[in-house]
């Protein structure tokens, strides 16, 4: 295998890997605080990528056409709108059901995300089919010796990353990542000790949804392309890799995604060297066996929770 074919794939799987990170880490979240599993995650991510579509025809339309201020509007206004939809969810189906058993809000949220594909798919203008999604980002090749990565992708991976850091100053740096630790850890101690359980969990919903709607805007700017389903499989596995990471850990997520996205690659690479005439659109199917495997293994996940006795 080339250095360029090398490259190629390597960056293929960060980016896949901080795609599925930011969508995995919103599924820790929520079951942190709730212990729920918000099956609409995932749509909630297509929908994110879709409000930044239309924001970016509106800055066309009135003649904002700087790349930098378009993406730097496109991405607020998207996490603003998620985030916001995010809370309406943890408001009006999530903690009406918090008494309830866990598969009513597994089975609630499930039919929220049919209902979100839909409506993109009837409303959105042609919505059954794929659109394009604007170009903003320089595309120019940067050469580090034999290694080469795509101006575009260095700058996506790098919002990632800042991203991601941004999440862990806020989780261990802030007052509010102090709440949602309590609240995490034991909520009726938590409400005790003053913290408003309730706007701790919107907010938590709120942020969660928000680092899915950066995943979406990333989604689109890499792939140049987004369409009504692109949330059911991301939403699959993100779900898949807060799981294999450990369900209760932030960082564990963010590792399950991107071993999941590796899993891919090697899949990709390693199915059609194995001969009869196995393609490698296959990679899923053998990312999900392996992670199978794995979860037989590590039931709790790779990194496990911390189990103190709530009293």
């Amino acid at each position: 295998m080339s250095m360029e074919v090398f490259s190629q794939y390597l960056v293929n799987g960060l980016m896949l890997g901080m795609i599925y990170a930011m969508v995995a880490v919103g599924f820790t979240l929520f079951f942190g605080v709730m212990d729920v599993i918000q099956f609409a995650h995932g749509d909630v991510l297509m929908l994110g990528a879709f409000t930044a579509l239309v924001t970016y025809l509106g800055l066309d339309a009135i003649g904002i056409v700087n790349p930098w201020l378009q993406i730097l509007i496109m991405l607020a206004i998207s996490m603003l709108v998620i985030a916001v939809v995010g809370a309406l969810v943890a408001k009006y189906l999530v903690l009406p059901l918090k008494d309830a058993p866990p598969l009513n809000t597994l089975l609630v949220t499930l039919m929220l995300g049919l209902v979100v594909r839909e409506l993109v798919r009837l409303f959105y203008p042609d919505g059954s089919n794929s659109k394009p999604f604007p170009r903003l980002l320089p595309e120019q090749e940067l050469h580090l010796g034999a290694f080469s990565i795509r101006a575009d992708s260095a700058i996506l991976l790098a919002t990632g990353l800042a991203t991601i850091v941004a999440l862990h100053y806020v989780i261990t740096r802030t007052k509010l990542g102090l709440a949602i630790r309590a609240v995490a850890q034991d909520g009726e101690t938590a409400r005790v000790m003053g913290i408003n359980f309730h706007w701790i969990v919107l907010l938590t919903f709120g942020l969660g949804s928000a680092m899915a709607a950066v995943g979406g805007v990333m989604n689109g700017l890499y792939y140049s392309e987004i369409n009504f389903g692109i949330g059911l499989l991301l939403g699959i596995i993100g779900f898949s890799a807060a799981i294999l990471g450990g369900l209760t850990n932030v960082y564990g997520a963010i590792l399950g995604g991107f071993l999941f996205a590796a899993l891919q690659t090697v899949g990709a690479v390693m199915l059609p060297m194995l001969g009869q005439g196995i393609p490698s659109a296959y990679k899923d199917v053998f990312a999900f066996a392996v992670v199978i495997i794995l979860l037989a293994w590590k039931p709790s996940g790779l990194i496990a929770e911390r189990v103190s006795e709530r009293v």
